[in-house]
């Protein structure tokens, strides 16, 4: 390699990192729940649809709460969400001796729209899912507290997604 190529080679490096920074500086970085954002104010202001079961009351219940920062749901809404949670309940372990499930998972999907209230004009859509995992114990009673518990993280987590999504849609 000659002293030119080497020449050419920094000064190809050198406009490289120049372009790089000039991209850099045209990006801005907020904190997405900034008090002057204005996105906690929106996520404050949503209304959430009415849930079918148990399990969509669970991840109803926390939206709100999270969204309103611990507040009731609001008198004046500006959007609505609507969304609906399936639950599949799969056993993934088995006792050979028994034919019975040791451990299993509680898996929740959510289909949700987001949408300006009044309108009805959709804004975004969005998908998620979450998993969470169970022990199966020998007593039925404990089957039942270990299969809602189960429902109850997942569906908080769910809750979490959802929210963070429409943070990240209303605060664009």
């Amino acid at each position: 390699m000659s002293l030119s190529d080497a020449g050419n080679l920094r000064l190809a490096g050198l406009a490289a990192g120049l372009c790089a920074l000039l991209a850099l500086s045209g990006c801005q970085v907020k904190p997405l729940y900034a008090t002057n954002s204005g996105t906690a104010q929106a996520m404050a202001s949503i209304d959430f649809s009415e849930a079918d079961d148990r399990v969509e009351l669970e991840v109803r219940n926390n939206l709100i709460f999270m969204a309103g920062g611990g507040a009731n749901e609001p008198v004046d809404p500006q959007y609505d969400v609507d969304f609906n949670v399936t639950t599949r309940y799969i056993g993934v372990l088995l006792d050979l001796k028994d034919d019975l499930p040791r451990a299993g998972r509680v898996e929740l999907r959510a289909d949700f729209t987001l949408k300006r209230h009044g309108t009805g004009e959709i804004l975004r859509t969005g998908k998620r899912r979450t998993v969470a995992l169970v022990d199966y114990p020998g007593q039925e009673f404990a089957k039942i507290r270990a299969t809602r518990d189960a429902e109850n993280r997942a569906a908080r987590e769910l809750a979490e997604l959802i929210r963070a999504d429409i943070a990240s849609w209303l605060g664009r």
